[in-house]
């Protein structure tokens, strides 16, 4: 990753709607991504269906926020067979974490992590970057802790980049770029903040 490319930089290229990625681990480079259709949940969109209302009302994992996020991002690095998250990458969220701009959400089965995800915020705009689950719906357990957040605090946006079927079952869908981009300058506009 090149020393020019700092966390300043990163947020910059949110700001502007792209966001990077590496093709492995150990990748050293860093290229950013505009696709031409972009995956969002609507934050009054999201699916949660009636099995996984009753499983939330007798689960004893807990939710906590920002409370472990260096192990959330390596964890959604190493729990999958390819990995875009590099190590540089890595190390780039975790100073956007300490200096405010980037937020975990982590599920608990005792005291040991089973599942989260992390983002960046700027303004009212949640960027979704990864999420990962050791247990049985841990992931969308964090996912529907963060759209309630997202709603409690104003937020406008969540972006997840792309779409699967796992996200798509959850209510998100895809828009154009150009869609996405009045959505992002709206919610740009927001003065909120995710944490504390």
């Amino acid at each position: 990753m090149s020393d020019r490319f700092g966390p300043e930089q990163l947020l910059a290229c949110y700001r502007r709607g792209v966001f990077p990625m590496s093709d492995s681990r150990q990748d050293r480079h860093v290229f950013l991504m505009e696709p031409e259709m972009r995956g969002i949940i609507p934050l009054d969109g999201l699916k949660i269906s009636r099995s996984m209302r009753q499983w939330m009302k007798k689960t004893p994992l807990k939710i906590s926020i920002n409370q472990a996020f260096e192990e959330v991002i390596e964890a959604c690095a190493l729990t999958r067979a390819e990995t875009w998250i590099s190590e540089g990458i890595e190390q780039l969220y975790t100073v956007l974490h300490k200096q405010g701009d980037a937020h975990s959400v982590e599920v608990w089965e005792g005291d040991k992590l089973v599942g989260g995800l992390y983002g960046v915020t700027q303004g009212g705009a949640f960027f979704g970057e990864s999420m990962f689950s050791l247990r049985t719906n841990a992931s969308k357990f964090a996912l529907i802790r963060l759209v309630e957040r997202l709603n409690e605090r104003g937020f406008a946006l969540l972006d997840t980049q792309f779409i699967t079927d796992h996200l798509r079952s959850l209510g998100a869908t895809e828009i154009t770029r150009d869609q996405y981009q009045l959505e992002l300058n709206s919610a740009l506009q927001i003065n909120t903040r995710f944490f504390p």
